[in-house]
């Protein structure tokens, strides 16, 4: 399906925006600047020539616009001092009327910033909201009201705008209409994944309006903003969305003009999406209003990024597995994706693209612990001491052993395997190859709302025997060592003596080509044995942060 940009009076098509939407549009005086170009930045933020609209299907979502009075804003915004930062909150920093003023206690403490503020769901809201919808499926329209989720989802949003002392009349229509959508659901006898995504969407919706209320009511102005009516354009990959290159100048455009115009505190939906075909509610998965934080700060050029977790930051492990895991002062980029896609819960796996891309700071603190100095995320950082950075423990991964003789002296081969991986929409981890054979990985999650399911599996093998010999193996768990890998022989020294101690057998081994990660893929199915990954990982950390061997002098 075609879209279209229309750019100062001039149509210019874009025949596929499924990957990248549009990459670069044609301004006056004949010149074409790539979208989300520093220059198409400056031209935006100064108001000078703009995109007028991107069209989806009928509808269509402001960009950028060029108007004669925008010369005259130019002398208005030069008196108005700009936004700084973005401010993220997750579920358990808003889970509570008291939370709650608590973070609004903490942001205006930060006198010398004008924020951005990105909202979570509250608390445990958003897994209620799936639980309400999973039951609806099955229980009939007139049960509805009566599933128990519904039911805490009411309450613990209705007793916060009390406790906050605002108007509840400002979440009355969400809840009502959350009630219909899930006699809909009942009525429907299923809950689609586009539904499913149009379901978590209340929480996001609520909290934001709940929290700018109480902004407004202690005499900070605030604004709330729903993230896909400002412009973040996605793929319509319902649950997990990926957002397009289309997002950066309309969001942009909205609020920075909107701050220009009237300076209110910015009070964003996080993990929320628009579709760029069906312009329906999308989600950026699991985690995603980090991905939303990070975009907002590339969109709007900020000098940080700030994302507020119950945690000091980013640790040297996970601290249910090792309590005392301590937080790792400076990362970089690569080192922080690699923590999160690995199994790291304190950050979204996608988020650090747009930091990277806008090589802006991104800090992770405390917000139970606002004084605690957390975690600095930057391009680079001084690695010629470090060793290890950080262990992570990703569980109930599946390990593929792929045999074929075609592989010797053949071409394409690993071409085939993962097409078929393409076709069935199953994402790899960890790959490693010999002549004769592929050995990899497979994530434990296709989506971010259930596990792979035996007959998708069950489907996967059979495809894959077509060119070659299959082997599968449940139950494995991929141990990553997160640091400086060009001391890799010390690492996997270490490593492979704590392993070899534990009884443990290493059945893969892989380096990142980022040179910041190693991982090990282990038997996770001992626990009869006395020995799992949880309990490598405590004797790994032991070694690495203990033994004061987490740089080399």
């Amino acid at each position: 399906m075609a879209a279209s940009l229309h750019c100062c009076g001039a149509k210019v098509a874009s025949s596929n925006l499924s990957k990248r939407a549009p990459e670069c549009v044609r301004f006056g005086f004949g010149s074409i600047l790539p979208v989300g170009s520093s220059a198409c930045k400056t031209l935006s933020l100064s108001c000078a020539f703009r995109v007028l609209k991107v069209s989806c299907d009928g509808t269509s979502v402001d960009v950028l616009e060029r108007n004669e009075t925008d010369y005259q804003s130019q002398s208005i915004a030069s008196s108005t001092k700009e936004l700084t930062c973005v401010m993220k909150f997750g579920g358990s920093s808003v889970a509570s009327a008291h939370r709650m003023k608590e973070v609004a206690e903490l942001i205006l403490n930060f006198t010398n910033e004008r924020p951005v503020v990105v909202l979570s769901a509250m608390g445990k809201t958003t897994s209620k909201l799936l639980q309400a919808g999973e039951k609806a499926v099955s229980c009939g329209v007139t049960n509805t009201d009566n599933i128990e989720e519904l039911s805490f989802i009411k309450e613990l949003h209705l007793r916060t705008v009390e406790e906050l002392g605002v108007d509840e009349s400002i979440i009355a229509k969400h809840l009502e209409e959350l009630e219909q959508l899930l006699k809909g659901i009942a009525m429907m006898k299923e809950l689609t994944l586009r539904t499913k995504d149009y379901l978590v969407s209340f929480g996001e919706c609520m909290s934001t309006r709940i929290f700018a209320a109480y902004l407004n009511k202690i005499g900070k102005k605030a604004r709330q903003y729903d993230a896909f009516d400002i412009g973040f354009i996605t793929t319509d990959d319902h649950t997990n969305a990926d957002i397009l290159e289309a997002t950066y100048p309309a969001v942009a455009k909205r609020l920075h003009g909107d701050w220009i115009s009237d300076p209110a505190i910015p009070i964003v939906t996080g993990f929320l999406g628009k579709g760029w075909k069906s312009c329906a509610i999308t989600t950026l998965g699991r985690g995603g209003s980090d991905l939303t934080a990070t975009t907002i700060g590339k969109a709007l050029g900020l000098r940080e990024i700030q994302v507020w977790k119950d945690v000091d930051g980013v640790l040297t492990c996970d601290p249910n597995i090792y309590p005392g895991a301590e937080p790792v002062p400076y990362l970089t980029f690569d080192e922080a994706a690699e923590l999160a896609y690995f199994g790291a819960q304190v950050l979204h796996p996608q988020s650090m693209r747009p930091a990277r891309e806008g090589d802006i700071p991104v800090r992770v603190k405390n917000s139970y612990n606002p004084m605690a100095p957390g975690t600095l995320i930057t391009s680079v950082r001084d690695m010629s001491k470090a060793v290890l950075t950080s262990i992570v423990l990703k569980r109930n991964v599946t390990m593929l052993d792929i045999v074929s003789t075609r592989m010797l002296g053949q071409f394409g081969f690993l071409a085939k395997v993962f097409s078929i991986f393409e076709e069935l929409g199953i994402s790899v981890d960890v790959v490693a190859t010999s002549e004769v054979s592929i050995s990899l990985t497979l994530d434990p999650s296709k989506l971010w709302s259930r596990e792979l399911i035996q007959q998708e599996l069950d489907h996967m093998v059979e495809e894959l025997e077509k060119i070659a010999v299959v082997h599968l193996f449940r139950h494995r768990s991929i141990i990553s060592l997160i640091g400086n890998v060009q001391r890799s022989s010390l690492i996997l020294e270490k490593a492979f003596r704590v392993l070899r101690e534990k009884d443990v057998n290493v059945q893969m081994i892989s380096q990142g080509a980022s040179k910041v990660n190693i991982s090990l893929v282990v038997d996770d199915d001992k626990a009869e044995q006395g020995v799992n990954a949880e309990q490598c990982v405590r004797a790994l950390h032991e070694v690495f942060f203990e033994s004061h061997i987490s740089e080399i002098d």
